[in-house]
C-alpha cells in the first residue's frame, strides 16, 4: 500500500495495488475509486483532501496491522 499526498493538486491517493491497470473509476463527491477488471479496488483519490480532512493528511496517519488471535 502506498499512501500519497501532493499539496500543489491537493489530492491524496491510497494505492492498494501497484501495476495493475485501471479499468474504471468511479466518482462520488469528490471521492474517486479505480477498480480492476475483476473488480478490485486498485485505488482511492480524495479530491480536495485538506477541505475534507485537515489542513496536512498525512499527519492523520495511523497505521494498524490486525492479526487474528494466534499468528505472529
Amino acid at each position: 500500500m502506498k499512501i500519497e499526498y501532493d499539496p500543489v493538486q491537493d489530492l491524496l491517493n491510497l494505492e492498494f495495488l501497484s501495476n495493475v491497470k485501471i479499468e474504471e473509476s468511479m466518482e462520488i463527491d469528490g471521492i474517486i475509486v479505480d477498480y480492476a477488471e475483476d473488480r478490485r479496488v486498485v485505488a482511492i483519490e480524495v479530491l480536495d483532501a485538506s477541505k475534507r480532512t485537515t489542513r496536512d493528511p498525512l499527519h492523520l496517519i495511523n497505521v494498524a496491522i490486525v492479526r487474528p488471535a494466534g499468528e505472529s
